[in-house]
């Protein structure tokens, strides 16, 4: 059983993980062949292999007992895990990023109703407030990318919704599951049901060494690291906390595919953007307030 972790640490875990996710984009925009679901199998694979071997060198002849211990909840996380990585995936191949964005952008809702339904936890109003004022941001910023509704579209957008409800899922998960469960091994099984899902799509693989190692960078950095810093954050702050906090990804993407891909952002993608900083920032203030005047 791990130590819990203070609020502002908890916070700063989370706020390292949404960052680390959002350099998805701009190291995608340098592949030279590989796509779709290739990139999914690639990126599991390492994820699964270092989160692997960092649980091999922290816990060394407990991996193989702490694995098994994860027991059905951790099963389940899992596989809410392996179903995230794979969709997301799915979605970018039939629609837009910015669509996809759109939809994930509805977890932090999804988390709320799920926390209430499940865990019986009531979301403050400064929540509830910068929910709405950071979903509004995320429209202003997309608005202008959403007006192709074919059926390959809305098809996509379809597939993108599985990832905030398994996201939300997993956010519940992670609270019913309380501090003394460990869950990081959850992100490597994770990695190798999404394996298991794209393998067979992904053949045959033809990643040049160039995308392998694009690959593997995205696999050790953007997901199997930043999802550990995730679970860990989990023991300390709330369900609709933790989706809030994720939507700086959203933020984040467009601003390093500009400095990274020479994608340059629109004014309604900075206006929104601040919008959703906004949000996260008196939401955080707030409760920094709260944590102090307990005495945590």
């Amino acid at each position: 059983m791990s130590t819990p972790l203070s609020h502002r640490r908890a916070l700063l875990l989370m706020i390292c993980a949404a960052t680390l996710w959002s350099i998805a984009g701009v190291f995608t925009r340098h592949l030279d062949e590989v796509r779709g679901f290739e990139i999914t199998f690639w990126r599991s694979l390492f994820t699964a292999l270092f989160v692997g071997l960092t649980l091999v060198f922290q816990q060394r002849s407990n991996f193989v007992s702490n694995v098994c211990k994860v027991g059905r909840i951790g099963i389940l996380s899992a596989f809410m895990w392996g179903i995230m990585y794979s969709a997301f995936m799915m979605a970018l191949t039939m629609t837009t990023v910015a669509n996809t964005l759109v939809v994930d952008s509805i977890a932090p809702f999804l988390t709320v109703i799920f926390a209430w339904l499940f865990l019986g936890q009531r979301t403050p109003l400064r929540t509830w407030l910068a929910i709405s004022l950071a979903s509004v941001g995320i429209l202003w910023m997309f608005a202008g990318s959403m007006a192709e509704f074919g059926t390959t579209h809305l098809a996509g957008m379809a597939v993108a919704l599985i990832v905030p409800i398994a996201a939300a899922s997993n956010f519940v998960i992670f609270k019913k599951a309380g501090q003394s469960a460990d869950l990081i091994p959850t992100v490597m099984l994770g990695a190798l049901v999404s394996i298991c899902l794209t393998l067979p799509l992904a053949l045959p693989l033809q990643a040049s060494l160039h995308d392998i190692g694009i690959m593997a960078l995205l696999g050790v950095f953007q997901l199997g690291l930043p999802c550990m810093l995730l679970v860990r954050a989990a023991q300390t702050l709330s369900a609709p906390e933790i989706s809030l906090l994720a939507m700086l990804e959203i933020v984040l993407g467009p601003l390093w595919a500009w400095m990274g891909a020479g994608e340059v952002p629109s004014t309604a993608t900075l206006i929104g953007g601040a919008f959703v900083l906004v949000a996260l920032a008196l939401n955080e203030l707030a409760m920094l307030r709260q944590v102090r005047r307990l005495g945590r």
